[in-house]
């Protein structure tokens, strides 16, 4: 079992679960659980075929050498970007992630629409697939490079059963999850091992092996700190 993949694969799945489940919701309230359920399901249906033939393909075709060097730099870009919206979030630069805000906001577009169940499925369907899809990206590439398919994928089901259950016993938006702690963390993880995984496939030799993950994050960590004070700062001399 490795516990860096699955801890990362857990935070990564669950706030795409709960966007997705924003989403679910709004249409459930304004269209009720029929079609809400029905986009969901066939976007799950849809989401486990694209996993199968992926998945199949990537193990079968690609070496591991090069998958991990893709893998990395793929892994990288995503942590930078999940980086760069945390930074503008905490510095001030751009609002917090507010899921009953975006809520409302889906409420409003579905009820212009009332009476429309075909296009309150599709809304189902778009949400579910678009953040299940950047799931199954994380837990492939993931995976994939730490070979350790069972830890990418017990972290995301952790994950789906936590963010399900939830939604569920509350049906409502999970807002008091703290989203924007989250997405910082995943973005300094998935950061770390794009940078550990492009360095290997690029010959580079980490001192301590996998315990550089973590002297990485702890390196992103200060990095991201640095970069925060310095916009606030910045922010109250101009201000």
């Amino acid at each position: 079992m490795n516990w860096y993949v699955l801890v990362a694969a857990f935070l990564a799945s669950s706030v795409e679960f709960v966007e997705a489940l924003t989403i679910v919701l709004a249409v459930g309230t304004v269209e009720g659980y029929r079609p809400a359920l029905r986009g969901t399901a066939i976007a799950v249906v849809a989401l486990t075929i694209l996993t199968m033939i992926l998945g199949v393909g990537v193990l079968r075709y690609v070496p591991i050498g090069v998958l991990r060097g893709v893998i990395g730099v793929l892994l990288l870009l995503f942590g930078v970007k999940w980086l760069r919206k945390a930074i503008l979030r905490f510095s001030g630069k751009k609002s917090l992630h507010d899921e009953s805000a975006i809520f409302a906001k889906e409420v409003g577009k579905l009820r212009a629409n009332q009476g429309n169940t075909f296009a309150a499925q599709a809304t189902a369907f778009n949400g579910v697939f678009l953040e299940g899809l950047e799931v199954v990206v994380i837990v492939l590439t993931m995976g994939s490079a730490a070979q350790s398919y069972s830890s990418a994928i017990i972290g995301a089901a952790i994950g789906l059963a936590l963010v399900l259950s939830l939604g569920l016993a509350l049906r409502a938006p999970l807002s008091r999850v703290p989203e924007n702690v989250m997405k910082f963390v995943v973005g300094i993880m998935l950061t770390s091992f794009g940078s550990f995984w492009a360095g290997e496939s690029f010959g580079v030799v980490w001192p301590y092996q996998d315990v550089s993950i973590l002297l990485l994050i702890a390196g992103y960590l200060a990095a991201t700190w640095l970069i925060v004070s310095n916009l606030k700062r910045r922010e109250a001399d101009a201000a």
